[in-house]
């Protein structure tokens, strides 16, 4: 009987502790989808707060090169159209469209202005010219640091085993940031 008793403790012992495994193992599984989650919503968030800088600085240097070009009208109502439209957007996808068409009317813009010499000379405009280069490099690196935060959490929901916690409590995929047009994956020039 003592022997019997002591399989039936032994099995229950293994037992137990393999519930217990597997508990760790979803408690830290469910954890990690959390922090990855939580990194690219971070991630958004910085790159959005980049781009919000530069949704502020377009009207000024919109209306320096106006001073300059009266006859650019069109395209500065472009890239203003572009920056609303930008601004209005919620959606990730949403927004990487409409930042893809704000990018595009920026080149219009300072392909503009190299018509204009006495505009290139303006220390208004290269002080806001340099702010704007600058904030592109911000939000490429945003950028950068998002779609890597998404390619983790999109990774860990689509891999076996965590893909079945994922599934579970409903962790849904998040898109990339990307560009969609070949011509403008290639970067605005600023150069004066």
């Amino acid at each position: 009987m003592a022997t019997w008793l002591i399989v039936v403790l032994a099995l229950a012992g293994v037992l137990f502790l393999t519930i217990i495994a597997i508990v760790a193992w979803w408690i830290g599984c469910y954890n990690a989808l959390i922090r990855l989650k939580n990194n690219a919503e971070e991630g958004y968030s910085t790159m959005d707060v980049y781009m919000k800088k530069r949704y502020d600085l377009i009207p000024n240097l919109v209306e320096t090169v106006k001073g300059f070009a009266k006859q650019e009208k069109e395209t500065l109502e472009g890239v203003m159209r572009a920056r609303y439209s930008c601004m209005s957007a919620n959606e990730p996808e949403e927004k990487s469209k409409y930042e893809n068409m704000l990018t595009g009317t920026l080149k219009t813009l300072f392909n503009v202005t190299e018509n204009y010499p006495e505009l290139k000379s303006n220390a208004n405009f290269i002080n806001l010219s340099n702010q704007l280069q600058s904030l592109e490099a911000e939000i490429s690196s945003a950028r950068k640091y998002y779609n890597g935060c998404v390619k983790l959490l999109n990774t860990k929901i689509e891999v076996f085993p965590s893909n079945l916690i994922a599934r579970r409590y409903h962790f849904e995929k998040k898109m990339l940031f990307e560009i969609t047009d070949a011509e403008e994956r290639k970067a605005p020039k600023v150069q004066f």
